[in-house]
């Protein structure tokens, strides 16, 4: 199994699309999320040069030395997250372990490892996998401390996971479709001969996944499997994730893409406003506007779990919640966090409300597009 170590650098910050901090600053935020029961001695690493990192903590006179590990399986990118998490292993000092995948395959993982697994956290995409280890009993239950910081409805109605931030699903189309011509809810999409060739979509993708889990609790199994078997008659475009989606529909390669909302302003963020592609999300709602958390959870093998409680913590301080929303344009989960201008409002999303719950069966959901084709 291999991890991905943190690079750790004190002096002069530079993190792609990340806030740049000073040395004071950073020791001030240290001071504050980790508390006064460590120190830290870093050796600057700067690029592929061979260093060292080390974290040095007070022994108190009550209790042997803390540990200064923290491992985390992330089904999120690591493009998106790689960033807010070398800010953590910066603030903390912790030596910071990071397993990379596909949510539903980490998940997998964690289960096949059992008690043996090293993972101290689940960072996952969308709830759906979450909720498989919750099922089985596999998390802890997060403090009040934690749980008090995030909205009812977008965590753990027992408190074993926390969402982090939301994604609202959408469809992204190309800027020469006139608005008048987008369908209004899912079923109008499948239902007009219009789109035959023309979409796109990422049937291995989790947020995918997780969006005909809420069709399921939402629908059903009979209308959700009607609903896919029509999306396969319309001929779509496979793609491996979001990303080339939404390229794709700038492009003219397809004319719509089952997507998440904030790939498409990091295009415009990064190509400027003739970028040709921009979200619809559909007026008459359901679970095509579902606003999916990606969320974290602590594993009850975890060997660090005050650590992975630091972290959970970090995630979703002023800090963390702004690097989301500043920088992937995600919705931030916490109150007073400014979101970016160019977002749409969640408040004119009209999502469906389904718990979280009862989009557990991540498996079911994944035979059912096996079923009807959509996954081999």
């Amino acid at each position: 199994m291999k991890y991905q170590l943190i690079i750790i650098v004190l002096r002069g910050i530079r993190l792609n699309n990340l806030l740049r901090v000073s040395t004071y600053t950073i020791l001030f935020i240290s001071l504050i999320l980790i508390g006064p029961s460590c120190s830290e001695s870093v050796t600057i690493s700067a690029g592929p040069v061979e260093t060292k990192t080390t974290t040095v903590f007070k022994k108190s006179a009550e209790g042997p030395q803390k540990s200064n590990s923290l491992v985390i399986y992330s089904g999120r990118s690591e493009k998106l997250v790689a960033p807010i998490i070398e800010q953590f292993a910066l603030t903390s000092g912790f030596n910071v372990q990071v397993k990379y995948g596909k949510t539903a395959e980490i998940a997998a993982t964690i289960m096949e490892e059992g008690n043996n697994s090293p993972a101290d956290l689940f960072f996952a995409q969308d709830p759906g996998g979450l909720g498989v280890l919750e099922a089985n009993d596999m998390f802890i239950e997060l403090p009040q401390q934690v749980v008090s910081l995030v909205p009812y409805g977008k965590k753990s109605e027992t408190n074993q996971w926390v969402g982090i931030t939301g994604r609202a699903r959408t469809l992204v189309h190309n800027t020469d479709i006139a608005k008048e011509d987008l369908p209004n809810d899912l079923w109008e999409l499948v239902n007009n001969n219009r789109w035959k060739g023309r979409i796109g979509y990422a049937p291995t993708n989790g947020s995918f996944q997780a969006m005909v889990s809420a069709m399921r609790a939402e629908w059903g199994e009979a209308k959700t499997e009607e609903w896919l078997k029509a999306l396969l008659t319309l001929e779509p475009l496979i793609y491996p994730k979001n990303t080339p989606q939404v390229a794709a529909a700038a492009a003219g390669e397809i004319d719509i893409g089952l997507v998440n909302h904030y790939y498409v302003h990091r295009f415009i963020a990064d190509e400027g406003d003739a970028f040709k592609a921009r979200n619809h999300h559909l007026p008459s709602g359901g679970p095509g506007s579902i606003v999916l958390v990606a969320g974290a959870g602590i594993l009850k093998t975890a060997k660090n779990q005050e650590n992975a409680i630091l972290f959970l913590k970090y995630l979703l301080s002023p800090v963390g919640q702004q690097y989301f929303a500043s920088q992937t344009y995600e919705y931030p989960l916490v109150e007073g966090i400014k979101t970016n201008r160019i977002l749409t409002p969640l408040e004119n999303i009209n999502g469906p409300q389904i718990s979280y719950t009862k989009m557990n069966d991540l498996q079911g959901t994944i035979d059912l597009l096996t079923k009807v084709g959509a996954l081999q």
